[in-house]
């Protein structure tokens, strides 16, 4: 009501203005040819040119236009300042509400305002004030002018009194014109907020207000709180502990991570390297897990994860103390750069062109180079997802340390255990549960669908052999095992057989394989492998401009046997290490022919490297083993149980194919000492297993790097040098 007000006495003057002159013009008309105006003008004879009579005519086009758009400006400013009422009304209807030590609310400023009047003094309420808050200064509101006077609303409002001895006279303040108020007598203050009783009688003062459009003023600088005026954004720095920005981020606390953050600093020893890993460890190695943990002496191996190896050298599972890294809120300050650790918080979305990430808590980095480094999940089998809550929270999918030590307590309290997999990870803990079952009286029960342990990797008279061992374990093996569903029945896991057997268990480790992390993918815009999973990367192992992949999550070209993806530790520490000389301007292609090994206890073991698949054809080629032929033997000869850390650059001597007959077929005896299993594809090298040799993958290697075709394997067998004692 009081906008239409304002914009009529805005445009009376000027329709008075036209009216007058409208009128003028017609007396003059009049007195000028002694006539009336007609408004009809008649028609006259003229040589001139046509139209010339016709002024007036136009002059009430004009007058008649203005009017009209004087209307239609009227109403859409009347609607518009409608609406902006409703929704200035609804805003401060949605605010909350003060608490009852809250201030008087916040008087606002007009966005244009004018002085038309001196400000209004207002000594009682100063000095109310100044008694109540004793010494602490006050600086009162700044006076602004506005261009047009507002009418003015009058708001009934009770200012609050604390802890007040002398009463407050009221005041009644009616002007056009906002003018500096006396400061609040408490610190927190919430503008257009309804006003609080205090514990004395209420005090009602008349203060004369419009309603304003722009942000609401603090009275006084002595405030230290900031005035709720509007909701808070959330911002990186409300974070405790996150910095905003990273020179390095890698995403992803293991192997490769850390490969990549010892190669950084290492190539950039001032550079400020953040690792972002959604587990609440340091980075650490993973294949102590199924081996070495399981067979310590020391009850407490899984809680400190201090393990002695094969060679009896004790040794942790983490890469680095926790006084190796620096805190990620010093980061940025400390002189020489560093490596921090973010851990328990989760990337979920990329911003590759802005250069940053979100995190699952909201916080946001920003970075110059990325690494995605986030490994894989375990896969569980379907019939397991599908067969409900009583079945899945008894059943471990095993990768973590979390996981580790819920197995082991498990194992104490459980009377059966059934591992579904015959693959590295399911043969290992099948042994390492088996080397404890005869003291926790436990059955352990190994099930899969091959003939035998590893029988998508190892050879079928090989395979054999193994699954023997595993059974002196004290493994229950069942083979040519589908699992066609799960149920829980009489506290008892059921799982039945496509072939109609039924297993009875107590708890199920599912180990049938991983799936590579890729759900960035999306966000980032990065392109993911649809043969074999993973981020496809580029020769330098880089997915687009800044952002390198590295680890099981890396889907890369190998020059010589195609585009592959690897889940096994060496080519996570090899990946990472060189992605991190490439984050830092290496461009080094990756070539590196990485290795896996496996070992079945301590006197069983086996490394390979290469495409080791028992489908293709293979050539073994074995000799008597001696006492230093096993695991134990060879990390106490290299003095480490990672034996990749140990391997060397070391070159074979150049091969030559050799023009002798093919060899014979391989004689299976009942003991397989030692020797080497030849991958073949085209008659040519492409995977290579070594049986109980160690110390010997540069050669093996070497081999597979040349791709030449040999005539007899046997001969090549010698570089390995499995014969001698």
């Amino acid at each position: 009501m009081f906008k239409c007000k304002t914009v009529w006495n805005k445009l009376a003057p000027l329709v008075r203005a036209s009216s007058t002159l409208c009128l003028q013009n017609a007396r003059k008309s009049v007195l000028r040819h002694g006539r009336r105006l007609e408004m009809v003008q008649k028609a006259q004879m003229s040589s001139g040119p046509a139209g010339g009579g016709g002024e007036n005519t136009l002059y009430y086009v004009l007058v008649g236009a203005t009017c009209l758009g004087t209307g239609v400006y009227a109403y859409r400013t009347v609607s518009g300042d409608k609406e902006r009422y409703n929704e200035r009304m609804i805003d401060i209807a949605n605010r909350p509400k003060q608490g009852p030590q809250a201030a008087e609310a916040v008087k606002p400023v007009a966005e244009e305002p004018t002085l038309t009047e001196p400000p209004v003094e207002e000594p009682p309420v100063r000095e109310a004030v100044e008694e109540f808050t004793e010494t602490e200064p006050v600086v009162e509101e700044p006076i602004v002018e506005a261009s047009i006077p507002e009418p003015t609303v009058e708001t009934l409002v009770t200012e609050p009194v604390v802890e007040a001895s002398v009463p407050e006279s009221i005041i009644e303040v009616s002007v056009t014109e906002p003018v500096a108020e006396a400061p609040a007598v408490t610190k927190s203050e919430e503008p257009l907020a309804p006003i609080v009783e205090s514990e004395t009688e209420p005090t009602p003062v008349m203060i004369a207000a419009h309603v304003p459009e722009a942000s609401p003023v603090s009275e006084s600088a002595a405030v230290s709180e900031p005035a709720p005026a509007a909701e808070p954004v959330e911002s990186t720095a409300a974070h405790s502990g996150v910095p905003e920005h990273a020179p390095y981020l890698l995403i992803g606390g293991g192997t490769a991570s850390f490969a990549a953050a010892r190669s950084i600093r290492a190539r950039d020893p001032g550079a400020r390297v953040l690792i972002v890993t959604e587990e609440s460890e340091l980075p650490y190695m993973r294949p102590p897990l199924s081996k070495e943990l399981w067979f310590s002496d020391d009850p407490k191996a899984t809680e400190t994860l201090h393990f002695k190896q094969w060679n009896g050298k004790e040794r942790s599972i983490y890469f680095q103390p926790p006084s190796f890294y620096v805190s990620p809120a010093d980061l940025a300050k400390v002189e020489n750069g560093g490596v921090a650790v973010l851990t328990g918080r989760k990337v979920v979305h990329m911003d590759v062109r802005g250069n940053k990430v979100k995190l699952s808590d909201g916080a946001e980095i920003s970075y110059e180079k990325c690494l995605i480094a986030t490994g894989g999940v375990p896969r569980n089998l379907q019939v397991i997802d599908r067969a409900g809550e009583e079945v899945t929270k008894r059943t471990t999918l095993f990768r973590k340390i979390e996981d580790l030590r819920s197995l082991e307590k498990i194992s104490r309290e459980v009377k059966s255990i059934t591992i579904i997999g015959g693959g590295f990870l399911g043969s290992e803990l099948a042994c390492a549960l088996g080397h404890r079952s005869t003291d926790l009286g436990l059955e352990v029960i190994q099930m899969f669908p091959e003939k035998g342990n590893m029988g998508k990797v190892l050879p079928e008279y090989l395979s054999n052999w193994t699954t023997e061992k595993v059974r002196k374990e004290g493994v229950n093996i069942i083979m040519d095992a589908v699992v066609k569903n799960v149920s829980y029945k009489n506290d008892k896991l059921e799982i039945k057989l496509k072939d109609g057997r039924l297993i009875k268990t107590d708890h199920i480790v599912a180990a049938v394989g991983l799936e590579p992390s890729v759900e960035l993918a999306k966000s980032a815009g990065l392109e993911v492998d649809s043969d074999f999973g993973g981020y496809r990367v580029n020769a330098e192992l880089q997915a687009r401009a800044n952002i390198w992949v590295a680890g099981d999550a890396a889907c890369f070209y190998d020059i010589k046997l195609g585009r592959r993806r690897v889940e096994h530790h060496d080519h996570a520490v090899v990946s990472g290490r060189l992605a991190g000389e490439n984050m830092t301007g290496a461009s080094k292609p990756y070539w590196h022919q990485s290795m896996f090994w496996s070992d079945l206890g301590p006197d069983v073991g086996y490394e390979a490297i290469g495409i080791v698949d028992s489908s293709l054809p293979t050539v073994g080629v074995f000799a008597k083993a001696t006492a230093k032929d096993t695991p134990k033997a060879a990390t106490e000869q290299s003095g480490t149980g990672i034996r990749s850390e140990s391997e060397t650059e070391a070159v074979a001597g150049t091969l030559k194919a050799e023009t002798t007959a093919p060899p014979p077929p391989i004689q299976q005896e009942e003991d397989y000492g030692k020797g080497v299993i030849f991958y073949l594809r085209d008659n040519v090298v492409v995977g290579i297993v070594l049986w109980n040799v160690f110390n010997r993958m540069p050669i093996a290697r070497k081999i597979i790097k040349d791709g030449e075709q040999h005539a007899d394997l046997n001969e090549v067998a010698k570089l390995f040098n499995i014969h001698e004692d």
